[in-house]
């Protein structure tokens, strides 16, 4: 059965090639790693195979098998890093916003770390231990990570991102530290902090910094460069504050008290946290759509400032 592209896990890693050659370190890499894993096989077959008794051999194979899995993983990622190396030695990736053209520098090395980490970071993610590859795979990169943290759920970027302790990545959920926008190629530092939840199908555009214990709901989308406060949730597109989150606040247990089963407990937690919009009064709703329209027209108002400014009109 086909899988949708929204539905698609892994470590993301683009697919932009600004110039084709770039395929012969892709190719090479393929090559290189495959060499320990025909070694490894050799010696297995020199050891264990026998004309008259094949049973050892044949019993231990599949115990070989994740052995040289595990191999060609780490020989992978061992050839990437010595290729990274030398690409940010000669550029060394930086922030900023550059033009997606082939005459634009960033943009090239951009393609090329891209097409150099994907080899690797397919075979990592296709380990039947989800999770433990990849964030091997992260660090090895230069992203700082936890090997405690479940991010093999979405597509991360590999470069330029930082991450807590205990972060968790919803299903086909996008962490971006780099995005193409029209003919711009915007690259900026993305930082989630300690204990946040990143919701399925939501987007981090690049530059964004989640604040500890904060919750991104499923479909969300965060603008560029854009903070989320600490212990919040934000739901939208964008992303707005929808209330603050208490699920990791000190003595929730003794605010809610004993219950009984789980509909007293829903009960009792929407009574002491949840306030309904449509349980709110018509004075207070009146009083919430005005105070939204009064940020729109501000909101608006500041853009068209900036569009003159940026077109001295």
């Amino acid at each position: 059965m086909s899988v949708p592209n929204t539905m698609r896990l892994g470590p993301f890693t683009p697919t932009v090639l600004v110039k084709k050659r770039y395929l012969i370190f892709y190719f090479f890499l393929i090559w290189a790693s495959i060499i320990p894993l025909l070694l490894e096989f050799w010696v297995y077959w020199r050891l264990l195979w026998n004309y008259e008794r094949p049973i050892h051999f044949y019993t231990f194979l599949p115990l070989l098998a994740i052995l040289m899995y595990v191999t060609i993983v780490f020989a992978a990622i061992f050839f990437t890093k010595i290729l990274l190396v030398i690409v940010n030695v000669i550029h060394k990736p930086r922030e900023g916003v550059f033009l997606r053209t082939a005459a634009d520098k960033d943009y090239r090395y951009w393609s090329l770390r891209n097409t150099i980490k994907k080899w690797p970071i397919w075979l990592a993610h296709r380990f039947p231990f989800p999770g433990i590859l990849d964030n091997i795979c992260f660090k090895a990169f230069g992203v700082k990570t936890k090997i405690s943290n479940s991010l093999f759920e979405g597509w991360v970027d590999t470069e330029f991102i930082d991450f807590g302790k205990n972060v968790v990545v919803g299903q086909a959920a996008i962490l971006q530290s780099a995005c193409i926008i029209g003919n711009l190629l915007i690259i900026r530092k993305t930082i989630i902090g300690d204990d946040v939840r990143i919701g399925s199908h939501s987007i981090v555009m690049p530059g964004t910094k989640i604040g500890q214990k904060c919750i991104l709901a499923a479909n969300s989308v965060t603008t560029v460069g854009q903070v989320l406060e600490r212990e919040w949730i934000y739901v939208g597109i964008p992303a707005k504050k929808f209330k603050r989150n208490y699920f990791f606040e000190d003595g929730l247990e003794d605010k809610i008290g004993a219950v009984k089963d789980v509909e007293t407990l829903r009960e009792k937690y929407e009574e002491i946290y949840i306030k309904r919009y449509d349980e709110l009064k018509h004075k207070e709703r009146k009083e919430i759509k005005k105070e939204k329209k009064e940020e729109e027209k501000k909101r608006l108002e500041v853009e068209y400032d900036d569009f003159d400014d940026d077109f001295n009109i």
